[in-house]
């Protein structure tokens, strides 16, 4: 199962890539995405039997937080953020390693400091070589 997660995640993040890179630049970015978010809305109900309830639809509502209306507003920047990055002339091969490079050196204090998460001399290392590839990737030369 924990190598499944991480696989589903890497098929559904390239997908998600060249469909955005793919969606017609004539289609308005937000109503592309009500359908997008419609689609989703209907698959994500579909999927809730994979997902057993211990208590009833109505409690699990309940239980929802402001968390969740974050993440969409999140999810929005990300989606607005790369539909336009690919409008405005991003490579696909390279729009996504700045964006994910950069969110993950961003993303080691925020666990430090947050989460309490540890990390290895060998973790620093390859924070070191993601931040060299980083500018590696957006050097003009």
């Amino acid at each position: 199962m924990y190598l499944f997660t991480i696989l589903l995640a890497i098929i559904g993040t390239l997908l998600y890539h060249i469909f955005q890179k793919i969606t017609p630049t004539d289609v308005h970015p937000m109503i592309a995405f009500i359908v997008t978010y419609a689609t989703s809305t209907v698959l994500s109900i579909l999927l809730i039997p994979l997902f057993p309830m211990t208590t009833s639809f109505a409690e699990m509502i309940k239980k929802v937080n402001w968390v969740s209306i974050a993440l969409g507003i999140a999810i929005v920047g990300v989606e607005v953020g790369y539909l336009l990055a690919y409008r405005a002339g991003w490579q696909i091969s390279l729009a996504a390693i700045v964006s994910n490079v950069a969110v993950a050196v961003i993303l080691v204090p925020v666990g430090l400091l947050l989460f309490r998460e540890k990390i290895s001399m060998v973790n620093y290392v390859g924070i070191v070589l993601c931040m060299l590839g980083l500018v590696m990737t957006n050097w003009r030369g």
